[in-house]
């Protein structure tokens, strides 16, 4: 008996990567805005755009679609559902300073607030005896209205213990720490990573189980160099994107020749 093929064909490959390409290029618009409250063009115009099928054009809106970025209106055309909102990397910045307007678009929701023993993790990040008291904040950030990220806080007591007497509702910890304790911040350590979002985080970001995240481990310290501020964040990966510049710096290779040397001359 001739065994069965599985898994994608030939022509399926071919296919994937117009669909891939156009989709990335779509996106791309999406999320700069280029279209805002207009329609994206029809299927046709984007064939002709893309030198593509029709089938194809079909199969990368659909995409779109299931990504939360895009909905089909009969008879209108397809419009975007949500851009997403980028928060840059290239400063050490609260959500509420990263996306500052006249009328503040950043409110918080506090879920936790108190003092708990540090678990190991939390102390060797934090340069403190595991055990030793810290103060834990677990807020729910809220964006245009929006759940837009969980993050979880652990601060040093003499840090945090001030901080639980301010307005957490409505201000950022990093401008309380540098304002009213005077503890200007230096930088910060962030780790990144893509999870699901599991029961006990998908009904606080009001998204489905296994909706992707984005996890954010960030330890920042003060000018001075001390750790002061553990955070562990999740943001939705449909309303939050991360961006940053990375420069590109020189560096010594010792197998390569010296400028004036020639190849093979070095000994």
């Amino acid at each position: 008996m001739r065994a069965t093929k599985t898994g994608p064909t030939v022509a399926d490959g071919r296919r994937s990567g117009p669909v891939r390409r156009i989709r990335d290029v779509l996106r791309t618009r999406i999320l700069e805005g280029v279209y805002g409250a207009r329609p994206l063009p029809s299927e046709a115009h984007l064939a002709m755009e893309f030198n593509a099928s029709r089938n194809v054009v079909r199969e990368v809106l659909a995409l779109l679609r299931d990504e939360g970025l895009v909905t089909r209106i009969q008879g209108s055309g397809t419009f975007v559902v949500s851009a997403k909102c980028d928060h840059g990397l290239d400063r050490l910045r609260g959500l509420a300073e990263t996306f500052e307007a006249r009328h503040p678009r950043v409110a918080n929701r506090i879920l936790l607030a108190e003092l708990v023993p540090a678990v190991p993790l939390v102390a060797e990040r934090l340069g403190v005896e595991p055990g030793a008291p810290v103060v834990v904040l677990e807020r729910l950030r809220i964006l245009d209205g929006e759940p837009v990220s969980l993050d979880a806080s652990y601060l040093p007591a003499d840090v945090g213990e001030p901080l639980l007497g301010q307005d957490l509702e409505h201000r950022d910890v990093f401008a309380i720490i540098e304002s009213e304790l005077g503890l200007p911040l230096g930088e910060a350590r962030v780790v990144i990573e893509s999870v699901a979002a599991d029961p006990a985080v998908a009904g606080v970001l009001e998204v489905p189980v296994g909706s992707p995240l984005l996890f954010v481990e960030r330890l920042a310290y003060t000018c001075d160099g001390r750790p002061v501020d553990l955070e562990f964040l999740r943001f939705r990966g449909d309303r939050i994107s991360l961006s940053t510049m990375i420069v590109r710096r020189p560096f010594h290779n010792p197998f390569l020749p010296e400028p004036g040397e020639r190849p093979g001359e070095r000994k």
